[in-house]
């Protein structure tokens, strides 16, 4: 009896976390779980979802409580008494659901032809490699570049990162492949060092059809991302080894208030600690400087 339902805003990696974590409470909760319909209409063309979409009707006729979340798992979340539900707010924390994994990987399955258009790709770079090593890199650019300098007191990942972050598999892993895909993939192939030879740009970079490049990446061994939610869960799906950019914001950054980074990276993920001088010149000097990222 009742219903369970959360918001469908955000792009695909934020859809995602919703949808998973609306999943695993349901079910700590013993409730059912319906997605919105537009929900469902972001998720269906690449996954294979199994909850039920919620009528128009109930939309608008029951009498849900809004229950907002915060972006980690609290003992509060396995007792909600309530029988329609309705959460709030932008969860993709593994605390959620790390417990089901398997059932959450098993929802984000991708379509046939998704994996075999990404499998293809990956063929066509493996060329004579025996074993090949394939590592996922995922680049958010874009709107960050200019909302992290600007409201959040933050980096985006720089050159440097990316060096060390390669640098990692490289000294623990033979035939590698590294995959790139970003919303700036200009800027990725002026700044990802590509004269090794194991470094490839195929991602197409549409954010209107993101699904290609998330299951390029799922596709891949392991996964080095920089920020954002589409990257998690690069690495969360892969299942592999993770790099991502540590502490890539000055301590007193509004962000702090409601991103919490043990609740974001598993404990076995490895952090590169990220450069600040950029943002720390950038308020020494009023925020005047442009800053290169």
């Amino acid at each position: 009896k009742g219903a369970w339902s959360t918001d469908n805003s955000g792009r695909l990696g934020n859809q995602m976390g919703g949808y998973a974590t609306l999943y695993a409470l349901a079910k700590l909760n013993r409730r059912r779980a319906y997605v919105h319909p537009q929900m469902y209409t972001n998720l269906a063309p690449y996954f294979r979802v199994t909850l039920p979409v919620i009528g128009r009707i109930a939309l608008t006729t029951e009498r849900w409580r809004s229950y907002t979340l915060e972006d980690r798992m609290k003992e509060q979340y396995a007792h909600i008494q309530d029988l329609y539900v309705w959460f709030r707010g932008f969860p993709c924390s593994w605390t959620f659901y790390h417990s089901i994994r398997e059932e959450i990987v098993k929802e984000f399955t991708f379509h046939e032809h998704l994996k075999y258009k990404a499998w293809k790709t990956l063929h066509k770079l493996r060329g004579n490699r025996t074993e090949p090593t394939f590592v996922g890199i995922h680049v958010r650019r874009g709107d960050y570049v200019n909302i992290m300098r600007d409201e959040l007191k933050g980096v985006v990942a720089d050159k440097t990162y990316f060096e060390k972050a390669m640098g990692y598999f490289r000294s623990r892993y033979k035939e590698l492949i590294f995959v790139v895909v970003s919303n700036d993939m200009a800027w990725c192939e002026e700044n990802i060092d590509a004269s090794l030879g194991d470094v490839y740009f195929p991602g197409d970079g549409d954010e209107n059809s993101p699904g290609n490049d998330l299951a390029l990446l799922v596709q891949c061994n392991h996964t080095i991302m920089t920020l954002g939610t589409f990257g998690f869960w690069a690495g969360y799906l892969a299942g592999g080894e993770v790099v991502y950019l540590a502490n890539f914001t000055l301590p007193d950054s509004p962000m702090r208030n409601y991103f919490f980074p043990p609740a974001a990276y598993l404990p076995e993920w490895v952090g590169i600690q990220a450069d600040l001088s950029p943002i720390r010149r950038r308020i020494m000097s009023g925020g005047t400087e442009i800053g290169t990222e």
